[in-house]
């Protein structure tokens, strides 16, 4: 499967891609750029913003969850103004915000780290009707927050580590008992980056340094990688009117002698994704 280019935006960051199902619409970051990006039939479009920004989830046709370093905020897609929703490690002036989704319940996770990838710096929250909880500490680089479409099982990585972990969730999206080790992918040049799953429960993991999209199957198994022609992948998400449509975020941070890094690309698959679950505020 071949990777198109669709925005020839270099991000130095580029990451928190997600469709918004009911606009048809793709958005992502570029978190150290400081802005939120999207594509439309007029062409693309971005906001620019004083912090570093990174995930969001979609609230209603117009409204977005949106993650900055310092707070979560209800963002208006139309006006393009922001409302704080609540202080995320705002006193903390070390981290960022990084990778996020919505979950099945109408939660929104998102994970923090350091600037400097500050060692355990960082860590993992849930926000759910009106409350952030933090869920994991003594994260160093947060990411592949994902679901399991029976709502059953939430994925997240400390890249470092090379290990995809699973949590069991209860009956509200709360994490049940610990998680467990999912996949292992240290030892290899690769690093575990944004990650989702598709309608049939398979894993599809952007892996930052490896030019590529993993997919594995529910038990772990690899079942087929896409290129990606530029080294730094970092968010996939599928899109499109039907679904089948991957696109994936990558980042321009280090690489000034490759003229693909920091695009954004689109990969046509025979798989159908999940649509982006609402968040709840």
């Amino acid at each position: 499967m071949t990777a198109n280019v669709i925005s020839q935006t270099a991000c130095t960051l580029g990451e928190g891609a997600f469709w918004h199902p009911t606009r048809e619409q793709f958005f992502w970051f570029d978190i150290l750029g400081k802005r939120l990006l999207t594509l439309t039939e007029q062409g693309e479009h971005h906001w620019n913003f004083d912090e570093c920004v990174s995930a969001a989830g979609w609230v209603d046709l117009d409204t977005l969850i949106m993650a900055s370093e310092s707070a979560l905020w209800r963002f208006d897609i139309v006006s393009g103004r922001r409302e704080k929703l609540v202080p995320l490690e705002a006193d903390n002036t070390i981290t960022r915000s990084n990778d996020g989704r919505a979950d099945p319940y109408g939660g929104f996770w998102i994970g923090t780290m350091g600037f400097q990838a500050e060692p355990g710096a960082g860590a993992i929250y849930r926000y759910y009707r009106g409350e952030l909880r933090q869920l994991y500490g003594n994260i160093t680089i947060s990411n592949a927050i994902c679901f399991a479409p029976d709502g059953t099982t939430a994925y997240f990585t400390d890249t470092i580590t090379g290990k995809i972990m699973r949590q069991a969730l209860d009956d509200d999206g709360w994490p049940r008992g610990a998680p467990e080790v999912h996949l292992v992918l240290s030892g290899q040049a690769i690093g575990p980056d944004g990650a989702v799953v598709d309608a049939l429960g398979n894993l599809w993991n952007a892996q930052w340094g490896a030019s590529r999209v993993a997919c594995y199957a529910p038990d772990g198994a690899l079942l087929e990688t896409y290129p990606v022609p530029t080294p730094q992948a970092s968010c996939p998400a599928f899109g499109g009117p039907d679904l089948t449509t991957l696109y994936v975020t990558t980042a321009a941070e280090g690489r000034a002698d490759d003229s693909l890094a920091g695009k954004t690309f689109a990969i046509q698959t025979t798989t159908k994704g999940q649509p982006e679950h609402r968040v709840l505020l």
